[in-house]
């Protein structure tokens, strides 16, 4: 999910609301995006994992599965607190929206909630399931789960998008009189952000796991058998590091190069769709050819300062030539003209996206070019060294893609229909309401990393996978041979 709003600066005019409900929006929904790659992405792991222990009779990919599902579980049940609160926010921050396009805007999040409680059964018979149900039967469960947290991030994708190209309605007297529920989900900017969302998540999931185990690997940390059913020759813990590893960061290494691909293209598309925020992405204040493309930099009082530029740069990128002219920030009207302040957190968080990309991309290569030569990766320090901040280098991806995507919409929240201060909430004391909301996710985030924190010191540990636990049931059979496992 991205977010609504971004970081806001309060301009002459702006009505006192609109500072609090901004940066409570840009907190809440920065929170929350966290955890949707876990939700997509994770429990694809996890059921690649499945499918190899059940295939090979892996004891190790079975440990694998069962332990990024329990992951998977307390990720999901963080995010279902954090979407209610987002939920709430709507409604109470920005009426203007939800009052005037509601009927548009809130189709898809109908569909999500269908595919959020289909979600919810299936992650609850996964979990369930391991030792009570039959081996491909449960597996195929996970299957469900997977597919509905997609089909779950793809209909909120399409509220995001039909915000930055609204279609799919009918307005009488300012208010929506008829909606093409079809053309409201299916907007001109939905397929793009849903491609560049579901790759996204699969690069921070995995990495973020890949740099798990690679700590794990560079701490040589040995994991104990752990009195389970297993194979004959017990739970290899080397092999169990190296397994999590390869398994995260390869789906995530394969996804980077189709990211930056897809992002090349999606930045051609918003040059053609978006001007306004192609003209902020490229730190460009005139209109005009050859185009330079700055990297780095900032606006300040209507003009570059600082930065590198590459000549002749954006026009090549943007038309494949120095003479594709594209529209600066003059061609916009004052009055719906993004602040200085805003261009510049677009263009510096776009520069450190792409940026972190190429980053991620060449310890792709790099782990290709170890593999090739045959090296033991359990032996290239200075590579897991890496490996171990790259979870770290692809959220901040993350984070910077969310604020290009929504901070460049500005002053807009549904581009060309509502301005953002014509929708916010006139009464109430929103600062208040934020304290609280900042009350409710510490105490969420605390607790959910107490919980993971204490799931890895058992597994560490050697303790039983068969523990009861709050966020699941008694039973696991990880490791147990394809015959055996899935059964009681």
């Amino acid at each position: 999910m991205q977010d609504v709003l971004g970081p806001h600066v309060a301009a002459a005019g702006d009505p006192s609301q609109l500072l609090p409900a901004r940066e409570q929006m840009a907190f809440t929904l920065g929170f929350h995006i966290i955890l949707v790659p876990f939700g997509v992405a994770l429990t694809t792991l996890m059921l690649v994992a499945h499918y190899r222990g059940l295939r090979k009779g892996d004891a190790e990919a079975m440990v694998l599965a069962q332990r990024w599902a329990k992951v998977s579980a307390v990720l999901f049940a963080v995010g279902a607190i954090t979407g209610t609160v987002l939920s709430f926010e709507l409604g109470i921050l920005w009426p203007g929206l939800m009052g005037r396009y509601g009927a548009a805007f809130g189709f898809p999040f109908a569909i999500e909630g269908l595919f959020f409680f289909t979600e919810a059964i299936f992650v609850s018979i996964y979990i369930y399931g391991w030792r009570r149900l039959r081996p491909w039967p449960h597996f195929w469960t996970g299957v469900v789960v997977s597919l509905s947290s997609i089909g779950g991030a793809a209909a909120v994708i399409a509220a995001n998008s039909w915000m930055n190209q609204p279609g799919g309605f009918t307005l009488v007297n300012g208010r929506v009189a008829d909606v093409s529920p079809g053309k409201v989900f299916f907007n001109g900017a939905f397929w793009y952000e849903l491609l560049h969302m579901l790759l996204a998540a699969y690069i921070v999931a995995g990495f973020v796991v890949a740099s798990v185990y690679a700590v794990g690997m560079l701490r040589r940390r040995t994991v104990p058998d752990e009195g389970r059913a297993t194979t004959s020759a017990g739970h290899d813990a080397a092999r169990y590091n190296r397994l999590g590893f390869l398994i995260a960061f390869a789906i995530a290494a394969v996804a980077v190069p189709c990211q930056i691909v897809v992002g090349d293209t999606i930045a051609r598309y918003v040059f053609d769709s978006e001007p306004a925020k192609f003209s902020a992405i490229e730190l460009l204040p005139t209109t005009g050819t050859h185009v330079p493309e700055t990297l780095g930099g900032i606006l300040l009082d209507g003009k570059v300062r600082g930065g590198l530029q590459i000549p002749d740069g954006a026009s090549l990128l943007a038309g494949f030539s120095v003479n594709t002219r594209i529209s600066g920030l003059e061609a916009i009207p004052a009055q719906h003209r993004p602040t200085d302040r805003e261009v510049s957190l677009v263009h510096l968080s776009f520069d450190v996206m792409v940026g972190l990309s190429f980053a991620l991309l060449a310890l792709g290569l790099w782990c290709a070019w170890l593999l090739w030569r045959r090296r033991v990766l359990e032996q290239q320090r200075w590579f897991l060294r890496a490996c171990a901040v790259s979870g770290v280098a692809a959220v901040v991806c993350l984070e910077t893609g969310w604020i290009v995507t929504e901070v460049g919409r500005q002053p807009w929240i549904v581009v060309g229909h509502l301005l953002t201060r014509d929708a916010v909430a006139t009464q109430g004391n929103l600062w208040a309401f934020f304290a609280a909301v900042l009350a409710i996710y510490l105490a969420v985030g605390l607790t959910a990393g107490a919980v993971l924190v204490s799931m890895k010191r058992r597994w560490q540990a050697g303790g039983d996978d068969s523990v009861v636990v709050p966020y699941g049931p008694r039973g696991g059979v990880a490791g147990a041979p394809p015959e055996e496992a899935g059964t009681r």
